[in-house]
């Protein structure tokens, strides 16, 4: 998992504090929340402020990743196909990867509580539901979080930027969602164009 968790901080890029973002300061992927959750107070002034997550380091952030993104949630425990996409989500959107798949799940007659958090009942439906749908789990997954972002857009105009570039086309979510889906699943430009059309 550790080449997932370096893929993710690439994608990530560097220090962002962008004022429509909840996350706030952002740096390799890990916010301030996170930092001031786990107590990294890296300029030991007593406080976890921006100019830590400025100095957070990239093996720092794997590292992170790895133990309260990936090992800690019991992503690791989960059918072996369906660990990127769910780690993925989990550094971009915390427990609501998690709430994708139990509502995934109960969709494909697997039904679990939709409580964000993996315990045994999830890790058993998920392993039956991969059982029993092997060759589409993964992509079914990844159609649910794109359409989680479309959601929380369609609530969140200051979160468009995010689903739609400039241009018009693709946004970083939904790139970063059709990363973990199959080419035939991927929404076409006038399929896109289509969806988001209600935001003018």
């Amino acid at each position: 998992m550790r080449a997932i968790a370096e893929e993710i901080v690439r994608r990530e890029g560097g220090y962002v504090n962008d004022p429509d973002d909840p996350g706030g300061a952002t740096n390799h992927g890990v916010t301030i929340h996170t930092m001031r959750r786990l107590g990294l107070d890296l300029d030991g002034d007593g406080r976890v402020t921006p100019r830590d997550v400025q100095r957070l380091s990239r093996e720092q952030a794997i590292g992170i990743f790895l133990d309260h993104y990936f090992m800690r949630p019991r992503i690791a425990e989960l059918p072996e196909p369906l660990q990127p996409t769910v780690f993925d989500m989990y550094v971009n959107a915390g427990g609501n990867a998690v709430n994708i798949l139990q509502r995934l799940l109960g969709k494909m007659g697997f039904p679990v509580r939709v409580d964000g958090a993996i315990g045994p009942k999830t890790i058993a439906a998920t392993a039956r539901a991969h059982a029993a749908a092997s060759d589409h789990i993964v992509d079914a997954y990844g159609i649910e979080r794109r359409n989680y972002y479309f959601a929380l857009a369609d609530r969140r105009p200051k979160s468009r930027k995010y689903a739609q570039s400039r241009s018009g086309g693709k946004g970083g979510w939904i790139k970063r969602a059709e990363e973990f889906i199959a080419p035939r699943y991927h929404l076409s430009d006038r399929a896109f164009k289509e969806r988001v059309a209600q935001w003018g």
